[in-house]
């Protein structure tokens, strides 16, 4: 492996890191965010108190707007604090999984370059799975929030991924509210994703 491509490797790790790290820091300052707000507005602290009045200050911005879609989704507006640190490590985990993948990409598509059309045709396929899992992956989240296909946000991981999880769907039935077609559909699509590599890479 040549210096740059050495250099390169340990900057990408280095960045994972640092993501990691921050996005952990992150979802600790929503649970204390989630807590002072708890304390505030169960009177465990006094709201009109010093304390009571730096923590609403410093909280309301953050957990209002969470309330709000939680009141407009017909939710409990007393769950607010808990959503914000749900939707912070989902936010989180979404954000890892962009990154890995955009990461997993560029590398690939290094090996692809210098692998002539069958570097390329791997590229392809990497690129094709890479995509789809993240349609799925949008399309299970989604649904833990009520968002379906209808929402514009939403429809486009629905276009891509129907296709697959939709005959699933007609042979692996719901297990009570939950759908398993995407979980069953993206096992599947990485399954024929090793089966077409292995077969592409040189013996």
């Amino acid at each position: 492996m040549s210096p740059l491509r050495t250099a390169l490797s340990i900057s990408m790790l280095q960045f994972q890191t640092v993501l990691r790290y921050s996005i952990f820091g992150l979802v600790a300052l929503s649970a204390l965010v989630a807590l002072g707000s708890w304390l505030v507005r169960t009177r465990r602290l006094s709201p009109f108190g010093v304390l009571g009045r730096t923590l609403r200050s410093a909280t309301d911005p953050i957990v209002r707007p969470v309330e709000r879609r939680l009141v407009r989704m017909g939710g409990n507006p007393t769950h607010a604090g808990g959503w914000l640190v749900v939707l912070t490590a989902v936010a989180g985990i979404v954000l890892l999984s962009l990154a890995g993948w955009l990461i997993g990409t560029l590398q690939t598509a290094r090996v692809a370059a210098s692998g002539g059309p069958r570097g390329t045709f791997m590229l392809i396929v990497d690129l094709a799975y890479r995509i789809l899992f993240a349609a799925l992956l949008v399309r299970v989240i989604a649904t833990w929030f009520g968002m379906f296909r209808y929402s514009k946000w939403i429809r486009p991981a629905y276009i891509l991924t129907d296709w697959i999880v939709e005959p699933i769907r007609r042979v692996v039935p719901p297990l009570g509210a939950i759908d398993l077609s995407p979980l069953v559909a993206m096992i599947a699509l990485s399954i024929v994703r090793q089966i077409l590599l292995s077969t592409l890479r040189p013996g």
